[in-house]
Formats: C-alpha cells, structure tokens, sequence
C-alpha cells in the first residue's frame, strides 16, 4: 500500500493525463434534479455518448417516467443497449424510480434544493435504489454540493494505479479526494477520469493506455489483466466452483479415497464378490473362443444328404353322416308266441 503522500502525487498525475487526453463533458444547468438523478442512472460505468443517446430516447419513446417505471427490466434493457451494461443500468433505473414514487407518489424533487445540503444529501440517500454514484452524481451537480462520484471502472482504475486498495474499493470511496480535489475542479476531475476509466474497463490491453498508466504509477504493470485468463488460485477456485467443491481439495480427495476403502471392506464382509471387469472380459473371450471352435468343426464335416421326403398319409374314411341315416318311421311290434 502507497503511502498518503504518493496516492496524492498519483491522484495529481492521474488528473493531468485524463485532462490531456479527454475533454469535460457537463451536464446542462437547466436540468431538474430528478433528470440529474435518472442520467446518473446511465452514466455510470458507461460512456457519455451512450449516456447521452440513452437519455434522449427515453425521453421520447415514453409519455413520462412513471411510464418508464412500470417497463419491465427487459424491455429497458433492449433499448439501453448502448450502454455497457444494459440490463444492469435498466434495473438500476427501474428500483430509483420506484423508491421515488414510492416515497412520495411524483416524480418531482425540486423540493430538496430549498433544504440544507446535508439535509438534502442525506434524504436522496435514504431512497430504495439509489447507488453511491447516483448520490453523488445529484449532489455534484444538482444540488452544487462537492462529491465527486466514483464507479466501479473508476475504482478499479484506482486499484491498478495503486491509489486504493481492494477493501477501499468495494466502500466504494477514496480517502482524502474531495480535500485533494478542490470544489470548483471537482466536476471536470469527474468527467475526464470517468471516461478514461470506461475506456481503460473496455480494453485493458490497449498498449497506448497502458504505457500512460505507467507513467502515473510505475508499478502498474505488476496490477495489469494479464493475457490468457486467470492466476493459478483464481483457477483453483473457479474449478472448484463449477463442480461444487471448495478450493482446499487435498483433504477432501483424502476423505474421499478413505470412504471407497470403508465400502470396499463392507462389501467383502457381506460377501459381495463382485470380480473386476478384466474377469468378465477374459470369460467373454473364453465363450467368444468357444463358439469359434464349434463353427469350425460345423465347417469341416461333410454336409448331411437331404432327407427323403415322406409320403403324405392316406386320409382316414369319415365316419358316416349320422344325420343323413335315415330312421325307421314306425317301431316293429314284437310277436307273439301263441298260446
């Protein structure tokens, strides 16, 4: 981990390399705090063109944003497709406008600007939905407050420049930004590195990016993606994961081979004599030789002569027809002996 004053010399050479290379891209000052909070939606993690494109087709292919609301996740998804990650920024605009509407029924926000900014803060945080960018985001711009927003590209990005360190990285917040950072920079900080985040999110491997990012931190090298996948752990613990194992599996290959060797004397115990199937093959061999010997003695015997044909038998006289015998129509009297 740097020490303070070096991540300060890096948050310094990182904000000149981002000012030479891209230029600030600001919000319009006529916009209402919830159009503020609804483009932070899209912004984050993705290019301000997207943004931009995203933001204008919302606004004319639907009525109103309560309409925008009651779309499903799927249908935003499609027609966010040029950002980043579509599906993400629609769920991520689905859940802000619902804990809106269902805080206070409308769409309208512009009340807060009339409370204490810390007051203000402190309310758009408490609604559902709402992601530490988005916050900060409204609160830089919408409410003129100094927050600078960070998302998960300009974090990473700060991960590999040696700036934060992982745990700092999932809070989601650099020590010592904003004091570093004054208010009125505060805005073109966040435009320019934003975008040299997202264009570093989208290719790591660039050697144009990666010679720059050098030149912030020298050591960045040893952080850089490498090519060709993961690290030996990430590869351990990856396997592991798709069969369901953990990814200390010295242990458990032991406890496996001690469990087949518990069934295995189990098995002999109760008299299971199961032979192993080099048994069966030899035996099946032994009856495909046999059935071969056969075939060759059929082969070498002479063939057997035909068998004489045996005459058919003489049919058997039929009885007579006992129906067709004819009766005697009257009974013979019996005679008799004379007197």
């Amino acid at each position: 981990m740097t020490s303070a004053t070096e991540r300060n010399d890096r948050i310094t050479r990182l904000f000149k390399l981002a000012r030479q290379k891209y230029q600030p891209s600001l919000p319009a000052g006529d916009r209402k705090l919830l159009e503020h909070l609804i483009y932070a939606c899209l912004l984050e993690d993705s290019t301000v063109v997207a943004a931009d494109e995203v933001f204008a087709r919302l606004q004319l292919d639907y009525f109103d944003w309560n309409e925008v609301r009651v779309t499903t996740t799927v249908e935003l998804a499609e027609l966010m497709k040029p950002l980043s990650s579509s599906e993400a920024a629609a769920n991520r605009l689905r859940r802000a406008l619902h804990g809106l509407f269902e805080a206070h029924y409308s769409f309208d926000l512009e009340f807060l600007k009339k409370e204490n900014l810390g007051k203000a803060v402190e309310q758009i945080g408490k609604y559902r939905g709402m992601s530490p960018f988005t916050v900060s985001y409204v609160t830089q711009h919408g409410l003129g407050g100094h927050s600078i927003p960070l998302d998960n590209a300009m974090m990473n990005l700060m991960v590999v420049l040696g700036i934060v360190d992982e745990s700092e990285r999932d809070q989601m917040k650099v020590t010592g930004l904003e004091r570093l950072i004054p208010k009125n920079e505060g805005p073109e900080f966040a435009s320019v590195v934003h975008q040299l985040a997202v264009a570093w999110a989208s290719s790591p491997f660039n050697n144009d990016l990666r010679a720059a990012l050098k030149k912030v931190a020298p050591d960045a090298g040893d952080r850089f993606p490498k090519r060709g996948g993961k690290t030996a752990v990430a590869k351990n613990r990856a396997s592991a994961a798709d069969s369901g194992a953990s990814p200390d599996t010295g242990k458990e290959k032991t406890a496996a081979k001690a469990d087949k060797a518990a069934k295995a004397d189990k098995k002999e115990k109760s008299g299971d004599k199961t032979k192993p199937a080099a048994d069966n093959s030899s035996r099946s061999k032994k009856v495909a030789a046999r059935s071969s010997d056969k075939k060759s003695d059929n082969a070498s015997r002479p063939p057997a002569k035909p068998a004489a044909k045996k005459k058919p038998a003489a049919k058997k006289a039929s009885p007579p027809d006992r129906k067709k015998t004819a009766r005697p129509t009257s009974k013979k009297l019996a005679r008799k002996k004379p007197r």
